[in-house]
């Protein structure tokens, strides 16, 4: 997992219930977070960022995650769109430029 990154792109996981849904990614990033071998990067963008704020269960392991050294990004124009900058409880704000950079590096694993 240490040669992937993930694009998160929203704050639940699946096109089914929403409620399910933001179980379904608390459950992933719980999971994950146990692993010994972590992703290079989480970088979030378009809902993906509000995953990062309070209001989602998933940013307490987010951050858990940023606390052992994985990258947390928020893409800026979406954290800008949604008025959440304040609000974030992990992560910190990053530019498409920078994911540009890191999908050149490393595998890409897409959650939506």
């Amino acid at each position: 997992m240490n040669r992937k990154i993930i694009f998160l792109t929203t704050d639940s996981m699946g096109s089914g219930d929403g409620r399910l849904g933001e179980q379904l990614l608390e459950t992933y990033f719980t999971l994950l977070k146990q692993q010994e071998q972590l992703p290079a990067a989480i970088f979030c963008v378009n809902r993906g960022v509000l995953a990062l704020t309070g209001k989602s269960m998933a940013s307490l392991h987010l951050k858990e995650l940023a606390d052992r050294g994985v990258p947390v990004l928020a893409c800026s124009t979406c954290v800008n769109y949604y008025g959440v900058g304040d609000q974030l409880y992990a992560g910190e704000v990053s530019s498409m430029g920078h994911f540009i950079e890191l999908s050149a590096q490393y595998e890409v694993i897409t959650i939506s």
